[in-house]
């Protein structure tokens, strides 16, 4: 008898420290869960100001402000305006 409580008694420490176990991973995968789950709303709150920024950059007023007033464009005369039909030889 005395054997068969030392048997269940080293199963019951044994089952003891698997929870412990157990519990331990459980919380340090509930706390890189929470950091992933803070880099995921960082990185959607970054994605939305370049959205907005690209769409900033991208309207057509501003295009054309940058390319008349930095790289020293124009729009053409009518005269030097061709329209170029595919397919058909230009002269």
């Amino acid at each position: 008898m005395l054997r068969l409580n030392f048997i269940l008694a080293l199963v019951l420490i044994a089952c003891a420290l698997a929870v412990v176990s157990a519990r331990h991973q459980a919380r340090k995968s509930f706390i890189e869960l929470q950091a992933e789950e803070k880099r995921t709303r960082n990185l959607e709150i970054e994605w939305g100001r370049l959205q907005l920024e690209q769409s900033t950059w991208a309207m057509s007023g501003r295009i054309e402000q940058v390319a008349r007033d930095q790289l020293g464009m124009a729009m053409p005369v009518a005269e030097h305006i061709r329209v170029l039909n595919p397919g058909v030889a230009q002269p």
